[in-house]
């Protein structure tokens, strides 16, 4: 995935790299179909319809019959807002920085700000799952020693 932030210089661009999606096609012939990009994304039609209306996605082209065309930057997006949506930041934020992106780069503190914000949430579901993991650690450990016999009863059944 790259999700790109140009700037309104168009000098300046923000992304995120990961792995090319095996699917993409090559600029100027990506134009998908919104059950392309469902079976791509996961997400259903009425999801990328609201994200849409709300909002979160920008303007989607449209095919001279009136068809959604999406390009490998709105496939991108999808993938950028997925992480959003597991950090756990609300639909409200998502579409706060949405706006922000489109506004441009005068926003980048605010945008710096809503992310730094999110990084700090996630870091601390990530130390209270560290906790939880423990515990389920120590309590599979306990199980697993209970149904074993102990050294002393095997000595004593041999």
């Amino acid at each position: 995935m790259t999700v790109m932030e140009t700037t309104t210089t168009g000098t300046r661009t923000d992304s995120c790299s990961a792995p090319p999606h095996p699917h993409r096609r090559p600029l100027g012939q990506d134009s998908y179909t919104i059950s392309e990009v469902v079976a791509f994304t996961g997400l259903s039609a009425h999801t990328l319809r609201w994200y849409e209306r709300i909002g979160l996605m920008p303007h989607i082209d449209r095919s001279h019959t009136g068809q959604r065309r999406y390009s490998n930057r709105d496939l991108d997006w999808l993938d950028f807002v997925g992480k959003l949506r597991l950090t756990g930041m609300p639909v409200a934020d998502m579409v706060r920085y949405a706006e922000l992106v489109r506004e441009g780069d005068h926003t980048f503190g605010e945008r710096f700000e809503l992310l730094e914000s999110t990084r700090r949430d996630v870091l601390t579901r990530i130390a209270e799952l560290q906790d939880t993991l423990a515990v389920l650690d120590r309590k599979i450990s306990f199980y697993a020693e209970a149904g074993q016999p102990h050294a002393y009863e095997t000595e004593k059944a041999g």
